[in-house]
């Protein structure tokens, strides 16, 4: 199950996949890898909301993940999951990732969500010396209404040649949020910062 993380950048093939039988007695030690793996792709912003980095690697245990729960064999079927999750690999210029507005609170995340209309566009990461970059949200489809936005979001952050090499050569990188209801801003710690770099070329 490595080859993803020897080409970080490679969109997901049938080839990288395992069968459902390989996948079930493999599934464990697979799991545990990727929940190590997802520990340096995550950051917090602020205390409810946070940014999960997406890989090739993250995406081959959610591709895996759902062969397995839907049962999926089929080359037709597994290649719709490869399509659906592919765009969600980042290019060697950007960092795509998953947007979570996170209330434990059933209550307190609905107001939350309401007041919180337009947050996805509210974010932003700036590589030192640079000027800040905004994302590309939900582009597979529409995630908020009139009354409220949702608690998952889809973002990439595109990058410049300049921002990409600063970044490579040691430039700290922050991330943040400012909306008017929702104003945070991190540096990104050491071992998120290596593990997006990676994602550069």
């Amino acid at each position: 199950m490595n080859k993803t993380e020897m080409f970080p950048m490679s969109k997901l093939s049938r080839t990288d996949l395992l069968s459902l039988e390989d996948y079930a007695q493999g599934r464990n030690a697979f799991r545990a890898r990727v929940m190590e793996h997802k520990k340096a792709r995550r950051l917090p912003i602020g205390g409810h909301a946070t940014l999960y980095f997406e890989d090739a690697l993250t995406m081959q245990y959610q591709v895996q993940e759902m062969l397995r729960i839907e049962r999926i064999f089929e080359p037709e079927g597994i290649q719709d999951e490869l399509d659906v999750y592919n765009p969600l690999i980042p290019d060697g210029m950007n960092w795509k990732a998953t947007f979570m507005v996170e209330y434990e609170d059933p209550e307190e995340r609905r107001e939350a969500l309401a007041k919180l209309i337009g947050v996805e566009r509210s974010l932003w990461v700036q590589v030192e010396g640079f000027d800040r970059v905004h994302p590309i949200a939900n582009e597979d489809l529409e995630r908020e209404t009139e009354d409220k936005t949702s608690s998952v979001h889809f973002v990439r952050f595109e990058l410049d040649a300049a921002m990409s090499a600063a970044a490579k050569q040691g430039a700290s990188i922050s991330a943040g949020i400012d909306h008017p209801e929702y104003n945070e801003a991190v540096t990104v710690p050491g071992d998120v910062r290596d593990s997006l770099v990676g994602d550069l070329h």
